[in-house]
């Protein structure tokens, strides 16, 4: 099970990992929307989604934007962590020194 999850965790061609698809799902958004909102084909969002291409970094800003997001939540050359898990670390009281 540990070989399926270290695949699950590759980033494909592009070298980046994304978070792309659970952002549109979260949302509710198809691929067309997304693309027809950013000027790019719909089969570009799924090779984007995963990791065949990577993003010009013109359109990882454009894509940033449309989901009101910094590039760097949604882009990463590290495995990203779930974003509930970083909400939820950030709302955790802080160490004690």
């Amino acid at each position: 099970m540990q070989d399926n999850d270290h695949r699950l965790q590759e980033p494909g061609e592009s070298g980046l990992y994304n978070r792309i698809a659970v952002l549109r799902a979260e949302r509710g958004v198809s691929r067309q929307a997304l693309a027809d909102a950013v000027g790019v084909n719909y089969q570009t969002i799924g090779f984007l989604e995963r990791g065949d291409y990577g993003p010009s970094l013109k359109l990882a800003f454009q894509i940033a934007e449309y989901f009101d997001l910094p590039v760097e939540a949604i882009f990463s050359t590290r495995p990203l962590k779930p974003l509930s898990r970083q909400v939820y670390a950030s709302s955790q009281s802080p160490e004690k020194e």
